[in-house]
């Protein structure tokens, strides 16, 4: 389903200050291999979150070859230090998101795991204020809970794709990817320990602050 107007994504990521060219080599990346990141627009509504929140731990399940951990680090470095945790199940992903982000003098403020990302989370031993779920979609529902028992009170909760091209507003899909997005979207809007909403950005942005 063709969500937006054919200009309005190429509109707002035009005004997307000017990003590292280590950042434009990550995006270039995806264009020509298809992979999916959360692209510039979404990107920046995250470091302006991320600052407002004045957030300085972040947790991010599901992180690529680390284009969005970028932007959450970009964030935490200016908010004057913290930590990123990029976690990604393949190793070859953590050494190329290792790489850029080195290239971009980010390290100091990123972790690197290899692992499942809602495993990884129920093992740390800290709260976060930025919990970032970008993980398979069919695990979103189940990985809610854990979310909330590591994500600190006044701290936000952002999830990717929860528009899924289109898929959630067509009544006849019924795939487990649509079902679980659906589900975790509602979980979240109607949970009273959260106030929520999703923003209409390239495949839809939930951003939802916990009480």
């Amino acid at each position: 389903m063709d969500l937006f107007h054919a200009r309005l994504m190429p509109y707002l990521e035009s005004l997307v200050p000017p990003r590292h060219p280590v950042m434009e080599e990550m995006e270039a990346r995806a264009r020509a291999t298809g992979f999916p990141i959360v692209g510039p627009a979404v990107g920046q509504l995250f470091y302006v979150l991320t600052r407002l929140a004045g957030a300085h731990r972040v947790f991010e399940m599901g992180s690529g070859f680390g284009y969005s951990t970028a932007w959450f680090a970009l964030a935490v470095r200016d908010n004057g230090g913290g930590e990123v945790h990029h976690v990604v199940w393949d190793a070859q992903l953590s050494r190329d998101a290792r790489g850029y982000l080195d290239r971009m003098g980010l390290l100091p403020v990123v972790r690197f795991h290899v692992a499942e990302a809602v495993a990884q989370l129920a093992s740390m031993d800290a709260t976060f204020d930025v919990v970032f779920n970008d993980i398979e979609k069919p695990a979103y529902p189940a990985a809610l809970p854990v979310i909330k028992a590591r994500l600190r009170p006044g701290g936000l909760l952002l999830a990717d794709n929860v528009l899924w091209y289109g898929r959630v507003l067509d009544r006849r899909a019924r795939d487990e990817a649509t079902e679980a997005i659906r589900a975790f979207t509602r979980a979240v809007s109607e949970d009273p320990e959260f106030a929520a909403t999703v923003v209409p950005l390239r495949d839809g942005v939930l951003v939802a602050y916990r009480r």
